[in-house]
């Protein structure tokens, strides 16, 4: 009414509340979608190099950056629990200890495997390669798991400390590596000073893991029952980064897409967690096969 009466100050002002109210409900949605019982707390968010070597450490190395630079963003602390480094440049693994609200509820969105095609920076002949990376995320709410783990099914490997984040580095061994023998999960911690320290945090660690396994178990069952597809299993492809012949990052789950690529690097990835929460997924025609 303002807009056909021509007055341009008052349909300014109620275009910015309609905006404010948009922006309102959005946000309220996002709080809905983020009422797990564990999804305000704190996250472990680990990266794997995959295969391909120097190519793919340097990659996974990068996707920690990515992590660190998001958590930067949202307040949140990060500390570095365990770290290996690859063996020319990059990582062969990392985890994160990332700390503040919603941090696991958004993460979450995250694990799966990622791919990287660019022109390689340690290829003379300047060739486009693929590089893949995995991220796995499990939630820091130890007190709140319920989970026995018995000391028999526990291999205990201890080691000295080192790389990023590793207290007295080569002097002593503090850093614990647990096998869960039933499950094969395999945690590590070096953060702390002491042994049993790095024992008790890598302790919590596995029971987040174990924790996570049994709810994509359940997730996997409620989703056959109705015919749906796990798209958050470990090893699935969910995320492609083109940084040549064009520039592209593209979400396989949703359709989500940015040319922005230099953001994403810089941690800005919440428009893809927010359509991966919302449970918007990636049309049939919307494909592209160099993604």
């Amino acid at each position: 009414m303002a807009k056909e009466e021509g007055v341009t100050s008052a349909f300014q002002e109620v275009a910015k509340e309609f905006d404010d109210i948009q922006d309102a409900i959005a946000k309220y949605e996002l709080d809905l979608l983020l009422s797990g019982p564990l999804d305000r707390g704190n996250a472990y968010l680990t990266v794997h190099s995959g295969a391909g070597g120097t190519e793919s450490c340097d990659w996974a190395n990068m996707l920690l950056r990515m992590y660190q630079r998001w958590a930067e963003r949202h307040g949140c602390k990060v500390q570095i629990i365990d770290y290996m480094e690859g063996d020319e440049v990059g990582i062969r693994s990392a985890t994160l200890e990332i700390m503040g609200e919603n941090a696991y509820g958004f993460l979450q969105a995250e694990r799966g495997v990622h791919r990287l095609v660019r022109i390689s920076p340690f290829d003379a002949a300047k060739k486009r390669h693929t590089s893949f990376a995995s991220v796995d995320v499990t939630p820091d709410a130890e007190e709140d798991i319920e989970i026995e783990i018995r000391d028999d099914d526990l291999k205990v490997d201890t080691y000295r400390s080192g790389g990023k984040g590793g207290q007295n580095v080569n002097k002593v061994e503090t850093a614990v590596r647990i096998t869960h023998l039933p499950s094969g999960v395999i945690v590590a911690c070096q953060v702390e000073r002491s042994q049993p320290k790095n024992r008790a945090k890598a302790i919590g660690m596995l029971k987040a893991k174990l924790y996570q396994i049994e709810e994509d178990k359940r997730r996997a069952e409620i989703d056959k029952a109705y015919g749906g597809k796990d798209d958050v299993a470990w090893g699935s492809q969910i995320r492609s980064y083109v940084f040549q012949p064009y520039q592209m990052v593209k979400d396989h789950r949703t359709g989500y897409k940015t040319s922005g690529v230099q953001d994403v690097m810089d941690g800005d990835i919440d428009a893809f967690m927010e359509a991966k929460l919302r449970g918007q997924k990636a049309g049939d025609s919307d494909k592209d096969e160099d993604l």
